[in-house]
């Protein structure tokens, strides 16, 4: 828990200061493509070694070996991991949201039980162990020997997932979708042992309770068919059960929405450490109208310009995980308004313009991203945090925090657009 909290304290521009003589694994991050962070490596080790700090060639491994790995590139990832790197807590932590990838996006469950399996012999006592999560690493090894038909070894990953002591973070809404994602891959051993009415069971609460993303749809399909003997009427549970747990979190955020028109306020959230008392989240002191920001390519973005739209300002930095995390749902918003009168931007606050817009590109943010470097606009003090606007410039909503899944991010923010929209 304290390298969580330390991560959500150190700026990028802390991370970067190091000798600004010798090349180091903060200037390779500012190449945005990975073949281009590639081709600049194999420049650099022809180079005087001189020229890279001592720890440079490990580092460029390292992340040039979890960069593959999650453009899907099996091939370039085992070529770097083979170098043997030692992964920092930041690059292990992408790692294991490239190995999610590979078992989620590529289903390709070979390499991801061959992989994980590696990583868990590898990385076990070392800095990288916390950062990777041995829980995850375990689950997805489970699910991909399920799927491979290993259902004796799946169950008995599973059980050391739910042993390690990396799987406490599901409860704190901070990795995007943990434990969803825990609930998907149990449902699958599930299902390989045997048990459809069990991962039925499981993966109908879990919608219910807006536990959920979109990848435990098939799983869930799959369950239904083998206890219902069909998929007729699959579609219509699926609808019935994610309208249900709209609706719950409609009345829950239809409580915080502020019936009295204002333009400025501090946002207030309750202490952790003393309920009783609030710390404040942000400062607006200025009307929306007034408001400007740049965007990645240093364009001056006048937020007068969207007078008469429902406005959402999201504010982040790239070492926030619950901040990127919860870009998933936000996504699923902006689609769901691309025709209506709503603009959702996030805002980068504290960090550098190329690293904005290197870590924009390599993610990739599918959103339109503003820049307050020195956090001058709305002086924000917790991140993330969200500002909800109506179509006059009065807020209406706000929050800070990952709500914990894609899912459950999308209806809260989906209802304050909703709520705004019918009280106008």
């Amino acid at each position: 828990m304290k390298k969580i909290i330390l991560l959500l304290l150190v700026s990028s521009s802390v991370w970067a200061q190091q000798s600004s003589r010798k090349y180091s694994i903060d200037d390779f991050t500012l190449i945005e493509k990975i073949e281009d962070q590639e081709k600049k490596y194999t420049e650099l080790i022809k180079a005087p070694a001189a020229k890279l700090a001592p720890t440079a060639i490990n580092d460029f491994n390292a992340e040039l070996a979890y960069l593959w790995l999650a453009k899907g590139n099996v091939e370039r990832y085992s070529y770097y991991h083979a170098k043997k790197p030692k992964y920092s807590y930041k690059q292990a932590l992408y790692l294991g949201y490239a190995l999610e990838k590979l078992f989620d996006e590529k289903k390709d469950y070979t390499n991801a039980e061959k992989i994980s399996a590696a990583l868990l012999k590898e990385l076990k006592g070392t800095p990288a162990e916390d950062g990777i999560r041995f829980s995850v690493l375990y689950e997805i090894n489970a699910a991909a020997n399920a799927r491979l038909g290993n259902i004796e070894l799946a169950k008995k990953m599973m059980a050391k997932s739910a042993a390690d002591k990396s799987s406490e973070s599901r409860s704190i809404k901070y990795f995007k979708d943990m434990k969803s994602n825990y609930l998907n891959r149990q449902a699958i051993v599930e299902l390989a042992a045997g048990e459809p009415k069990k991962a039925f069971d499981l993966l109908k609460v879990a919608f219910k309770d807006a536990e959920s993303n979109a990848y435990m749809i098939d799983t869930f399909k799959e369950a239904f068919k083998k206890v219902k003997g069909t998929e007729n009427g699959f579609e219509e549970e699926l609808k019935s059960l994610k309208n249900e747990a709209y609706q719950k979190y409609y009345k829950e955020v239809e409580k915080s929405y502020i019936d009295s028109a204002k333009q400025t306020l501090d946002g207030t959230f309750p202490d952790p450490q003393d309920r009783t008392r609030k710390l404040i989240s942000f400062r607006a002191t200025k009307p929306l109208s007034q408001v400007k920001m740049i965007d990645l390519d240093g364009k001056k973005i006048d937020l007068s310009d969207q007078q008469g739209k429902i406005v959402v300002l999201d504010f982040w930095t790239t070492l926030c995980t619950p901040c990127v995390a919860a870009f998933a749902g936000f996504e699923k918003v902006v689609e769901d308004y691309k025709k209506d009168e709503f603009q959702l931007y996030v805002v980068n606050v504290f960090e550098e313009g190329q690293t904005v817009k290197a870590f924009a590109v390599q993610k990739p943010i599918k959103m339109e991203v503003l820049r307050d470097q020195e956090n001058k606009m709305y002086d924000v003090r917790a991140t993330p945090t969200k500002i909800v606007f109506d179509a006059k410039g009065n807020i209406r909503f706000f929050a800070s925090g990952y709500a914990g899944s894609t899912d459950r991010e999308y209806y809260k923010l989906k209802a304050m657009v909703e709520i705004i929209k019918a009280r106008s």
